[in-house]
């Protein structure tokens, strides 16, 4: 018989070459998949997981308050714990992820964490188990959405196809979804109920599984080694201008924080002060997000196409100046076309700050395009922690027409602070 120190290193080299085989079979049929089932298959994730959460964030609190029936400083509440859930979990998601062979598997097990998510929405009633238990499923299934980004981006540059382009193309799924999702929901919720609002949108998570595992393509990973440290960077600032940069990256995050949690309170108290203080339909809420994320496509591709002329700087101003007119008209609007006619000022508030904001960090830190990305995303994912109580709490004292005096004052303040950034 063979020694077994003698046939061990063989058998290992076997399954080494096995191994190998195995990941260049996989890679090969990657490649082989035609190009346009590829395109077609990131659109369609992009768009699917846009609509589960199109689908979830505007009824939250109007199901919170009808079928829960807890105090708008509870409502408030549920979206802080849903946003700091949300930042803490999709970090340690991210970091595991890149850690991992396969993007496809994270793309599918938080698809299925977010099935459970929306189960638990749709049967269970309990205050506590749906903030603690339901959100923190969804929060990790949310993930889906930038995991299938990473993975967009990874094959665009293996594939050595264009990139950015791509990315904005199915950046647009997600505005596209948001003119669907929300009329679509809150007719579901109000004509069939909750439960039926919350199944659909696990079909939709469901379908993203599915297509991770069908069509979704496997990318090798490599590990990129930079060849210089950030300091060593040719053109590298000064330290005086260090400092300037540093200083105008924490003022670009204020003014990015403020005008999300602008957003995001507008986006809870919205519904119930169309429902309950102006006393028209409840299908209203649902047509106003949708109309402002429909206007906010072309709004997204004409300011890209005016940096060429005019500075980023220049057109965020000009965002804050048209969200200062959308919650002053806010204050005063009454009549549905009143409501419609004023989302096109918020679709230029939200559509100039969604496409250059996070390009205008990226900027001010080159070499640093990871830490920029993740200081814009957090820039919006902690605006909810702010939103959510002072929405309750302004509701509680007074009404839900209230929230939009302290959304003026944000957006000043927020003008003061975005004067102060350099311009690049």
């Amino acid at each position: 018989m063979p020694n077994k120190a003698e046939t061990s290193p063989a058998k290992l080299r076997l399954k080494a070459f096995l191994k190998r085989i195995k990941i260049m079979n996989t890679t090969e049929n990657s490649k082989q998949k035609p190009v346009n089932v590829v395109a077609f298959a990131f659109l369609l994730t992009a768009f699917l997981t846009g609509i589960a959460s199109s689908f979830q964030t505007p009824t939250l609190s109007l199901f919170l308050a009808q079928e829960i029936q807890v105090s708008p400083f509870m409502v408030g509440m549920f979206y802080t714990s849903n946003a700091v859930l949300g930042i803490v979990l999709s970090q340690i998601l991210a970091k595991y992820s890149d850690s991992q062979d396969d993007r496809r598997k994270i793309i599918i097990f938080c698809s299925l964490l977010a099935i459970g998510g929306c189960i638990t929405f749709a049967y269970n009633r309990n205050y506590y188990v749906l903030m603690f238990f339901a959100t923190f499923l969804l929060s990790l299934g949310s993930s889906a959405n930038p995991q299938a980004f990473a993975l967009a981006r990874e094959y665009a540059d293996y594939t050595k196809r264009e990139a950015i382009m791509f990315t904005t193309i199915m950046r647009t799924q997600i505005s596209l979804a948001w003119i669907v999702g929300p009329p679509l929901s809150f007719s579901i919720a109000l004509g069939w109920g909750f439960e039926y609002m919350y199944m659909v949108a696990a079909s939709a998570f469901l379908l993203c599984a599915i297509i991770a595992k069908a069509l979704l393509p496997y990318v090798p990973r490599k590990a990129v080694v930079p060849l210089t440290k950030p300091d060593e960077v040719a053109g590298l600032p000064a330290k005086n201008k260090k400092q300037s940069d540093k200083q105008s990256i924490r003022l670009l995050f204020i003014t990015c924080f403020l005008m999300w949690s602008c957003n995001g309170m507008y986006l809870i108290s919205m519904p119930l002060h169309v429902i309950n203080e102006l006393h028209l339909s409840e299908r209203l809420a649902g047509i106003l997000m949708g109309t402002a994320a429909g206007l906010e496509i072309p709004v997204m591709l004409i300011a890209g196409y005016l940096t060429k002329y005019l500075t980023k700087k220049s057109l965020i101003l000009t965002a804050l100046f048209m969200g200062l007119f959308f919650y002053i008209g806010m204050l005063f609007a009454e009549q549905t076309w009143q409501l419609v006619a004023l989302q096109a000022f918020n679709a230029i508030f939200i559509g100039i700050i969604a496409t250059l904001g996070m390009v205008y960090f990226q900027d001010l830190m080159p070499g640093k395009m990871g830490s920029a990305t993740t200081l814009f995303s957090n820039a919006a994912k902690s605006s909810w922690i702010v939103a959510g109580p002072f929405v309750g709490i302004i509701a509680q004292i007074w009404n839900y027409s209230s929230v939009f005096y302290i959304s003026i004052v944000l957006v000043a303040v927020s003008l003061f602070s975005m004067s102060k950034v350099k311009s690049v």
